[in-house]
């Protein structure tokens, strides 16, 4: 083997362990921590989860928005009634799942029953800056484990359903249009640990479902 080609070799080996090392403090890594992140936590309509079906009175404008977009949108089913309170009596309106509604509700595994439309999820676009936090017996070298780490990005979203894009839904839901509409700059902490780096908090929180992994690192 001549000198040049074990040469190259060398830097071809040195490259592929750099590049598989998830331990490494390098962008694409934090990218994939923050991006697993966000698949795991994806942005649903409510900040907890319903349970359907619910009631709500016709005059009630506050709640009824929501869910008549949600009805235009395929996702709800409506019905009216009238209920009686004491000597009084009031229209409501019943919302359930639609067929459609079913297939896009996102279920929470932790309460048998409730669940959120989710919209989509974010990823990052673009990184701008790390930093090392410091312990208190100062900074910890970053590719070793329990190393901390700040990241500033800027997270667009993916995978919105076309029920989402809707003019009805984004103007009850206004988090959802300007979510599509690009989403504001976010900072996450991430932590070095045996299988890689792992998001510890994300600032903003993102309005999510509850999943199994929630008030865990998220790998």
């Amino acid at each position: 083997m001549t000198f040049a080609r074990a040469s190259a070799l060398l830097i071809f080996a040195t490259v592929v362990t750099v590049a598989c090392n998830k331990q490494a403090p390098t962008q694409p890594n934090y990218a994939g921590a923050i991006n697993a992140y966000y698949q795991a936590h994806p942005a649903c309509l409510w900040s907890s989860e319903k349970k359907f079906p619910v009631q709500a009175a016709t005059s009630d404008d506050a709640k009824t928005q929501g869910y008549d977009a949600l009805v235009d949108a395929g996702l709800l089913t409506r019905t009216t009634s009238e209920k009686k309170i004491i000597i009084v009596s009031r229209q409501e309106n019943n919302y359930d799942l639609s067929a459609n509604g079913r297939a896009a509700w996102t279920a929470d595994p932790n309460q048998p029953g409730f669940g959120n439309f989710c919209y989509g999820h974010f990823e990052v676009s673009s990184l701008s800056q790390t930093g090392p936090v410091a312990s208190g017996s100062g900074t910890q070298p970053l590719d070793q484990p329990g190393a901390t780490v700040t990241v500033s990005y800027v997270p667009h979203l993916a995978g919105m359903p076309a029920w989402a894009s809707s003019a009805e839904t984004q103007t009850a839901f206004p988090q959802v249009r300007s979510a599509a509409s690009g989403a504001s700059p976010a900072s996450a902490t991430l932590t070095n640990t045996s299988s890689g780096w792992q998001v510890t908090s994300v600032n903003p929180p993102v309005s999510s479902a509850a999943t199994s992994s929630d008030s865990k690192i998220v790998q």
